[in-house]
């Protein structure tokens, strides 16, 4: 295993808001982090290197239900503006909650972040920012 939870975890302290995301993409890419996934329900996020390890962080938050109704539309609304910088991530994590999002995959390779619904549908693929 070439990165450790606590070398991501210093990363992560580092990003302030979404507009922070791309530096810390970089950095975990360079820890060795070939993709991971979050999971909305208590922020639990799985990441894995390249050789298919894997390291789990463990419940980040209290558990937040997540809606069996998809509002995309919402979602798409409330992520731009966490993007930009105007919610934290507790927040967003909420919103996605509310607006049926169970979590999202990060793909460092092909650069891509894909959000998923509670049947594990992909609803949504963005490129990540480089």
């Amino acid at each position: 295993m070439k990165f450790t939870i606590e070398q991501i975890k210093a990363e992560h302290r580092k990003v302030k808001s979404g507009a922070d995301f791309p530096a810390y993409i970089q950095a975990i890419k360079k820890l060795g982090v070939s993709n991971y996934t979050v999971y909305v329900t208590d922020g639990n996020t799985q990441y894995f290197d390249t050789d298919s390890e894997t390291r789990q962080t463990g419940k980040k938050y209290d558990h937040l239900t997540i809606s069996e109704n998809l509002d995309l539309e919402r979602f798409k609304t409330r992520l731009k503006l966490h993007q930009k910088g105007g919610t934290d991530y507790l927040t967003f994590c909420n919103d996605c909650a509310e607006t049926g999002v169970k979590g999202w995959k990060m793909d460092l390779n092909a650069m891509t972040c894909t959000y998923f619904d509670t049947e594990g549908n992909d609803i949504l693929i963005e490129q990540i920012p480089g």
